[in-house]
């Protein structure tokens, strides 16, 4: 059946459906009812409902939790049997679309959900697009012209063996309200915000004079929309534009008067807010796009922005008096990298809610074993989705007896085994740190299957690699063991959280261990560590590996003593250490390796040791072409090529099993008399082709070369010296 919206009576009931996220439909449905509309059913994100073109246009302009607000035009049966890519257009077609919008109006098409022939969204929208044009055509002679950012949207959706087309009156999605330009780092959706303070209690509270807190305000979206509920200010009173305005069944009249209602409401709502309002955040970055948020909501005087951390939590006395409620949204470790500081974050906040006992807490996060820090009964609990992730809302009542107790010990239950034997493994390594003068090492390498981490430390710093657990490993366990492991190092080492760094260690194709994995800038991420006579450069965020193999110490020191005063080589040179270690002994370095990043690094560590760099050779170049152009002569060569590589750079692909015999000729054509060439490789399966390379001098020093604190892992590489007979 065709609509008929051209001539509609203001009082004239139609159905509606309010688009919303997964789990908050049954707020939406209160929400329209109290507007006026009838609810007929809730189903997985959406609510279905009657009611006059008034009750629709206050959903549009006051509901804080609905996405979309559609109008249905027309449902139709779909053979999913045949093809039906062209019945699916004749029903596109049968809408009398000219009577719904002019044709000087711009329109897009948005299509949801797949068959057997409409196996492409685009495809399925380029179909109703058509559709709607030739209809248009056919009727008027003219066409409208398609945008994306369309006067119109309409709302294709293919499900069930129907086709389900729909006007979508309120346009862009409802969750911008108009004041958030600036997201922040963590952006949560303004909606979905405000679907949270419904749960936490807010309104009630708002209404009886209390005040509102967020110690992590981020972007202030919390804040924000606890203000605009506080103040009955409606959440679409900013926004520019909607899906109506080109809509011929648009009723202007009714809809400013709206519209003006809604700004009366709004001057009064604000001049009679008296509940107190505060945003704390330590990021000032973060606090800045807070305040521009804030200015632009029109709450600029009634809300508090501060730049605070969490610990230096203050709250004045007649505030915590009258009541309120303590609400965050908390980082929950959606990137690994996080996690370390994260179980200390939620201790702070548990012992910053301590300062206010009789406040309500209201945590949202994703990580339940993080929020096990919070000793406070747990009221209630209310699953959402927080876009992928799986979240939870936790609203935790005022402190009792249990919330005062000191902080449990984080060595408890099974990660016990895991802090004994790295005590264990810290008391063996400490006198051979001190004798050998190491301060880099690796202190624990998976000696408990359970705990498949690597922690090396770093003069002062730890840095944690997680092995990925295998598919049979719950990744729940493995995720609580994780956090087990990075609550227990601080308690153990004495290394605070914020000096622990976290990494996933998978198995790497061609370059990938080289890339970078932060947009910060190496200046800010790298720090000096000490290895026998020289000082180096590492960065623990933002690559893979961290620019100094701790596993080739040995290797390095020795290269000091036999290139001293010579000519080194150091192929594949990566971040040039073993360079330095030579050219401090008075070597005359040559440095190749494929890399600009390491070379430059490579440099940088030259400087840190007062050496000029300009003074020796760095070159940024595919070894093996490099090697088959080179005429210089050598005293002593390092070679630690990688596995496999397949470079775009290169010229062809490098297999060090298959490549070893050849490569290492082409390195001893470079080697002086006497010289000595230093052959390493970390495959642990690697076996040397001495038949082929059987006129050479081959020592395999591979258990001189492995370090102590490597013991465990004694293949961890394989190292030759090698040299004519």
């Amino acid at each position: 059946m065709e609509p008929t919206m051209e001539h509609q009576e203001d009082n004239a009931t139609q159905s509606w459906v309010a688009i919303c996220a997964k789990g908050i439909e049954a707020l939406v449905a209160d929400e329209i009812r109290q507007f006026g509309g009838v609810v007929l059913k809730e189903s997985p994100a959406n609510v279905q409902f009657t009611g006059d073109l008034q009750v629709a246009y206050t959903v549009c302009l006051w509901s804080r939790l609905a996405s979309r607000v559609l109008l249905p035009l027309l449902e139709n049966d779909v053979d999913n049997t045949v093809d039906n890519v062209g019945q699916m257009y004749d029903i596109a077609k049968s809408i009398d679309w000219p009577a719904i919008f002019p044709v000087d109006a711009t329109f897009r098409i948005d299509f949801h959900g797949l068959n057997d022939f409409i196996k492409n969204t685009q495809f399925g929208a380029q179909k109703v697009k058509d559709a709607v044009v030739d209809r248009f055509r056919e009727t008027t002679g003219e066409r409208p012209s398609v945008d994306k950012a369309g006067d119109l949207r309409i709302e294709a959706q293919l499900r069930k063996g129907k086709l389900f087309l729909y006007l979508n009156i309120s346009g862009d999605s409802l969750h911008r309200r108009g004041y958030r330009l600036q997201p922040g780092k963590a952006p949560l959706k303004e909606n979905l915000a405000a679907a949270l303070l419904i749960r936490a209690g807010w309104p009630e509270r708002a209404a009886r004079g209390e005040h509102f807190v967020d110690p992590m305000c981020g972007s202030a979206t919390f804040v924000i929309e606890a203000g605009l509920m506080a103040a009955d200010v409606a959440p679409g009173l900013n926004r520019q534009g909607w899906g109506f305005d080109r809509w011929k069944g648009h009723q202007r009249k009714l809809w400013l008067g709206l519209v003006d209602e809604a700004r009366q409401r709004r001057t009064a709502g604000l001049q009679g807010l008296n509940n107190r309002l505060y945003g704390f955040d330590i990021d000032s970055d973060q606090l800045a796009a807070a305040q521009k948020n804030v200015e632009r909501s029109l709450l600029g005087n009634k809300i508090h922005l501060e730049r605070r951390d969490i610990t230096e939590l203050r709250i004045q006395k007649d505030v915590m008096a009258q009541g309120g409620l303590l609400m965050c949204n908390p980082p929950y470790g959606e990137r690994l990298s996080e996690l370390p500081q994260l179980a200390p974050l939620y201790q702070q906040l548990h012992d910053a809610a301590m300062r206010v006992p009789e406040w309500p807490l209201v945590v949202f996060t994703g990580n339940l074993d993080l929020s096990r820090a919070i000793r406070r009964p747990l009221d209630k609990q209310y699953r959402f989705s927080n876009g992928q992730i799986e979240t939870k809302l936790l609203v935790f009542g005022p402190a009792d007896e249990r919330s005062s107790l000191p902080q449990p010990s984080a060595i408890r239950g099974p990660v016990e085994a895991f802090a004994n034997r790295l005590k264990k493994n810290m008391k063996n390594l400490s006198k051979w740190t001190k004798r050998e003068n190491v301060h880099c090492y690796r202190m624990y390498d998976a000696d408990l299957p359970e705990y498949a981490v690597a922690v090396d430390r770093y003069e002062d710093w730890l840095h944690v690699q997680e092995y990925v657990p295998p598919k049979s490993i719950d990744p729940a366990m493995a995720e609580r063991r994780l956090l087990d492991v990075l609550a227990a190092l601080p308690e153990v080492t004495g290394t605070p959280a914020d000096h622990i760094v976290l990494k996933r260690r998978e198995r790497q194709v061609g370059k990938k261990q080289y890339e970078k994995r932060s947009s910060e800038t190496q200046e800010k991420r790298t720090m000096e560590v000490r290895e026998g006579a020289v000082k180096l450069f590492v960065n623990l965020r933002d690559y893979l590996d961290t620019g100094l193999f701790l596993d080739h110490r040995p290797t390095r020191l020795d290269i000091a003593e036999r290139a001293a005063n010579k000519k080194f080589l150091n192929l594949f040179c990566y971040t040039a250490t073993a360079s330095v270690h030579a050219a401090v002994n008075g070597a005359q370095c040559t440095s190749v390796d494929m890399s600009r990043t390491y070379i430059n690094w490579g440099r940088d560590n030259f400087r840190l040791n007062n050496i000029d760099p300009d003074k020796h050779n760095f070159i940024q170049a595919d070894c093996l072409q490099w090697l088959k152009e080179d005429q210089g002569s050598y005293d002593v060569i390092f070679m630690d090529p990688p596995t496999f590589s397949n470079s775009k750079r290169m010229e062809g692909v490098l297999d060090i099993q298959r490549d070893h015999a050849d490569l290492i000729r082409m390195a001893m054509a470079r080697l002086a008399p006497q010289g000595l060439l230093i052959f390493s490789n970390n495959l642990r399966k690697f076996e040397l082709d001495t038949e082929a390379l059987s006129d050479l001098k081959i020592t395999d020093v591979s258990a001189k070369s492995v370090p102590f604190d490597y013991a465990r892992r004694a293949n961890i590489h394989q190292c030759f010296h090698i040299s004519a007979k």
